[in-house]
């Protein structure tokens, strides 16, 4: 990754004109895909974004220019006074679907995202021509509530687009890092029979080597895609109609007992 906006943006582009070119329909790019990855760094400068703007611009183009839906990354988006981690979601004619703000931000060593985004509020679910698409975002992937309302709301699919990896100096007392991301988001696969789609950043960048391995788990956690460390573009197929026959085969919606879940409100 690059330190000039420019330069990420327009690679991106050339990226996303690669995957079309591939007959991909639909493409996701990593969180703050334009920018290094300046939470890091708790007295960073980074330049905050409008939406529209031009990062926006550029990309609704290439999705026009491309006839394909793009999830795109996310950006430091300023609003109204505040900043949020923002995702946008581009149909094939390049109109913005909807955006969804990182709800879950976190602030630990080499990760201090507190002190440059504030929390957003809701979740979406975007209709598309290839599916209904639920976006999250890095942090969120460890947490289960939101990949359920992404299946409640009707999504074929959950993107994470993230930016995580390891952190020089601070070790993995607790286990493997890279294992548990992976894995925790196999379950939310499972457990919602849904596709997720984590989207990450490689390479190294001052203190952070980050792990690549972008993934695709069909809607019963079996692996569709792994890619590997290098940057480029990666693509696999998905049956959106599994989702429907594992949840009339195992029932986890039919069968969920809502009125025993108080406590996830407290």
């Amino acid at each position: 990754m690059a330190g000039d906006p420019t330069i990420n943006l327009a690679k991106a582009e050339r990226l996303i004109d690669e995957a079309a070119r591939k007959d991909a329909q639909i493409v996701c790019l990593p969180e703050l895909f334009n920018t290094l990855y300046f939470p890091q760094e708790e007295k960073s400068k980074p330049l905050a974004e409008t939406i529209p703007g031009e990062t926006t611009v550029t990309l609704s183009n290439a999705a026009k220019r491309n006839k394909i839906v793009l999830v795109g990354g996310s950006i430091y988006e300023k609003a109204d006074g505040k900043h949020y981690n923002t995702a946008l979601v581009f149909d094939e004619d390049g109109e913005v679907v909807g955006k969804y703000r990182k709800v879950h931000v976190p602030n630990d060593p080499g990760y201090y995202e507190q002190t440059y985004f504030d929390s957003g509020t809701e979740y979406h679910v975007f209709p598309t021509r290839y599916g209904k698409i639920g976006v999250l975002i890095c942090f969120d992937q460890w947490y289960p509530e939101p990949a359920r309302i992404m299946k409640l709301s009707g999504a074929d699919i959950i993107f994470y687009p993230t930016a995580i990896g390891s952190v020089k100096g601070v070790d993995q007392v607790e286990g493997d890092w890279h294992e548990a991301w992976e894995n925790v988001q196999r379950g939310h696969a499972i457990s919602n029979s849904i596709i997720v789609a984590a989207v990450n950043r490689v390479g190294r960048e001052k203190e952070m080597t980050f792990w690549g391995g972008s993934f695709v788990y069909n809607q019963f956690g079996k692996l569709l895609l792994r890619a590997d460390e290098s940057e480029g573009v990666f693509l696999t197929s998905c049956d959106l109609s599994l989702g429907t026959s594992i949840e009339e085969g195992w029932g986890f919606l039919r069968n969920r007992k809502p009125h025993t879940y108080s406590k996830l409100l407290k």
